[in-house]
């Protein structure tokens, strides 16, 4: 693991953000500590003086906890778009508010709006952790299937550098839909930061559906590169792309719980999946 760590954290969160942060890390963090070993790689590639966007890969619903795991530990206070319905929940959505995290609609004219607070965060030197495929991937080798624009739009608008982040190994400790941990044998994760995307193409042009979408694949690309790093192997030549397979491009796709073998053979069920999404393509 690289020794490096993020100087510096946002000058303005208040006090009351930090505590919260502080509270939901030290519950957190001692257990993934516990229950998993890690590889971090690539840290120093984490602007270190001004606001940026984190787009992970998103093959489990811990995926989160990892990636937030990564940038807590440098000074970096993470801050995701979260489905809206889970600051509705007792303790949990206090828990989001105080953190600030941003609220987010899947669907609908309120996709767009939680991208203000996005950018009212990065514009005060934070965080904002983006997964620009908008749900766990459906591919069935967890490979990262075909990206939404949300973080495009948000980098666009804002001219912060978007940094590709991809992990692997959490997957082990709880897969995609399971119904619990699988704690032993102690799994191991291991987090590879890449160099900011180079979006400088797309800079003057306008944010129409063609743009944004040129510019979400030249991320989902970086991405899927440092994928193949970590794994060893070779991504297919072909994004998985819901549409294409008849899948919703949000919510389960399997029972929770199933088998490898129906994961590959899926029927569709549109059940509510890990609270993630991304901000959502253009209308």
């Amino acid at each position: 693991m690289s020794g490096h760590k993020r100087p510096f954290k946002p000058k303005n969160m208040p006090w009351s953000t930090r505590l919260v942060f502080a509270f939901m890390a030290g519950i957190a963090l001692p257990v993934m500590n516990t229950l998993t070993g890690k590889e971090w790689r690539g840290l120093e590639k984490l602007p270190a003086r001004e606001g940026f966007i984190v787009v992970p890969n998103h093959c489990t619903e811990i995926d989160p906890i990892v990636v937030g795991h990564m940038l807590y530990s440098q000074n970096a206070m993470p801050h995701f778009l979260a489905k809206d319905s889970l600051f509705d929940v007792p303790v949990i959505g206090a828990l989001l508010r105080g953190a600030r995290q941003i609220p987010v609609e899947r669907t609908g004219a309120g996709a767009g709006k939680s991208l203000e607070g996005a950018e009212r965060v990065l514009a005060e030197g934070g965080a904002v952790v983006v997964y620009p495929e908008g749900t766990l991937t459906r591919d069935p080798d967890l490979w990262p299937m075909k990206g939404r624009t949300g973080a495009a739009r948000l980098a666009l608008s804002t001219g912060a550098k978007v940094v590709p982040v991809a992990h692997w190994g959490a997957q082990e400790l709880f897969p995609r839909y399971a119904k619990g941990f699988k704690v032993f044998p102690r799994k191991k994760v291991r987090v590879l930061v890449g160099d900011p995307v180079d979006l400088s193409e797309f800079a003057k042009l306008p944010g129409d559906k063609a743009t944004l979408e040129a510019m979400t694949e030249v991320i989902m690309k970086d991405i899927t590169a440092l994928l193949e790093t970590l794994r060893g192997q070779k991504a297919p030549v072909q994004r998985w792309d819901p549409a294409a397979h008849h899948q919703s491009t949000h919510g389960r796709f399997v029972d929770r719980g199933a088998t490898p073998t129906d994961q590959h053979n899926p029927t569709e069920q549109h059940k509510d999946d890990a609270g993630t999404p991304e901000a959502g393509d253009a209308q």
